[in-house]
This record gives C-alpha cells, sequence and structure tokens, in this order.
C-alpha cells in the first residue's frame, strides 16, 4: 500500500503503528550489526498523510535505546511535532534526509551510516569497485556526493539531491553511505547489503593479491537481477528476510516495539 493512498483512520494508523515499528527495529538492528556511530547518523521514515511528517530518532539516545514509542515526529522543516522524550532531534542529521525525502516521493525511508568499512571506501578514489556478488548489485547504480563540511548549511540539500538523481544508494565521499527505499526493510537491506560490500573490498585489497575483476556485462547483468528481486518483494508486501531479522529481535531486543 502506498504510504500516501487514502485510508480509513484505523487503517492510517495501523500503517503509522507498522512504519514505527519497522523504523525501532531498524535502529536496533543497525546496533546489533555495530554499524551505529555513538548518538550520531540517523534514519528516517515518512508517515502517511499529506503533511509531509517523519519520523526520526531522539538526539542522545544510542541506537539500542530507540524504541516504536520515542521516536520522534518532525516536518520537513525539521520542527518536532511530538517528542516523547523531549529530546528533540540534531539538526545535521535531518538536513540530508529532510532534502531527498522532499525530493524523492519513493523514498519512505532514508538511512546513514559512518562505519570504518563505508568511510574507508568513501575516501578511495574510484569508490566502491563491484568485485563480487554483493557489490555488483550497485553496479551502474551509485550516486557520489562530495564533501562540504558537516550537513548544516542548508544550500547543500540541492546539490545532495542533484547528486542523488534517481538512485537509492548513494557514497557521501569522504563521510559515509546513505540508502534510501521504499519501505524500512528495503533500505536497511540495500545498507547490509553496502557494508559487507565495503568490508569485502577493504579485506581484498589489504590482501594484496591481485583480484579477479568480473566484466561490465556481468556486474550489469548481477545489478539487474538484484533489482528485479527488490521490485519483486516491494510488490508483494511480503519479505520473508526482513521477517527473518525481526525474529531475532524478538529473541535480544523485544522492548523495541515498545
Amino acid at each position: 500500500m502506498a504510504v500516501n493512498a487514502p485510508t480509513s483512520t484505523a487503517a492510517t494508523e495501523e500503517i503509522v503503528q507498522r512504519i514505527r515499528v519497522d523504523l525501532a527495529a531498524a535502529y536496533r538492528l543497525i546496533h546489533r550489526l555495530g554499524l551505529d556511530d555513538s548518538i550520531y547518523t540517523h534514519i528516517s521514515a515518512r508517515l502517511p498523510g499529506p503533511e509531509h511528517r517523519f519520523l526520526i530518532n531522539p538526539y542522545g539516545l544510542r541506537f539500542e535505546e530507540v524504541k516504536a514509542g520515542n521516536l520522534v515526529t518532525v516536518d520537513l522543516d525539521g520542527r518536532v511535532v511530538d517528542d516523547p522524550c523531549g529530546l528533540g532531534i540534531n539538526p545535521a542529521g535531518f538536513t540530508i534526509h529532510s532534502a531527498i525525502h522532499a525530493a524523492r516521493e519513493d523514498a519512505l525511508c532514508v538511512l546513514h551510516t559512518h562505519t570504518v568499512a563505508g568511510v574507508a571506501v568513501s575516501c578511495q578514489e574510484e569508490g566502491l569497485l563491484p568485485l563480487n556478488q554483493w557489490s555488483m548489485q550497485f553496479a551502474g547504480r551509485l550516486a557520489y556526493h562530495p564533501y562540504e563540511g558537516i550537513a548544516l548549511d542548508l544550500d547543500e540539500r540541492a546539490r545532495l539531491v542533484a547528486d542523488l538523481g534517481d538512485k537509492s544508494v548513494m557514497v557521501l565521499q569522504n563521510h559515509g553511505m546513505l540508502t534510501c527505499g521504499r519501505s524500512v526493510a528495503e533500505a536497511f537491506k540495500l545498507m547490509h547489503n553496502l557494508e559487507r560490500s565495503c568490508r569485502a573490498q577493504l579485506a581484498l585489497q589489504s590482501a594484496g593479491a591481485p583480484m579477479i575483476r568480473p566484466s561490465a556485462a556481468v556486474a550489469a547483468k548481477t545489478a539487474g537481477q538484484y533489482a528485479r528481486l527488490y521490485d519483486k518483494i516491494e510488490a508483494a508486501g511480503t519479505d520473508a528476510e526482513w521477517d527473518a531479522f525481526k525474529r531475532m529481535l524478538e529473541r535480544s531486543d523485544p522492548d523495541y516495539r515498545t
């Protein structure tokens, strides 16, 4: 169901709660997989309705502390609409997210990380290389945005959006990685595979052995195969991998839903 599709009040509330739970799950999973950066970086999700409102983490909480019930609701300008914890948000964090949400109706979720592997690859002149099955899914589908300093200047948003274009994965050079998805699940899975791609690249480079570079045709074919799979999952509205990740959380972090 499209996030802005007309629904009854009860149906809308159900959608909102599902987005809250999925977003809280993404925060917990990013922590569990070691992809968080203290209280920094963010994952945001658009809420249904014409008001252009979004959920994001309270500023000051670590990702393992985020719950469905303590997410902050903000508008497109970052003004707080609802803040259960009274902690507010990180303005620098929402600068990037608001730019993408405003420009891309399909970007229900925007996820940004500063991992060691992601930052290291973002500093490489060639960026992410299509060396293996994980990274080949991004062949020809990666955007790049040059570093302009900490994201406090609102005028950077236009350049960031222009660099992103219609792509769903971006390398923020000298900074980190970003994914956007038609669902929280899609944004998370893209980042999970992107992070593994970065780690694999660094491992290969550190080994120093000659690398096998797949042809551009094989890389493009693989990227297309992945894209069709993502499309199929989004169209079906069910995602076995995402459900499996959430079952893992049910065993270790059951309070993420509260």
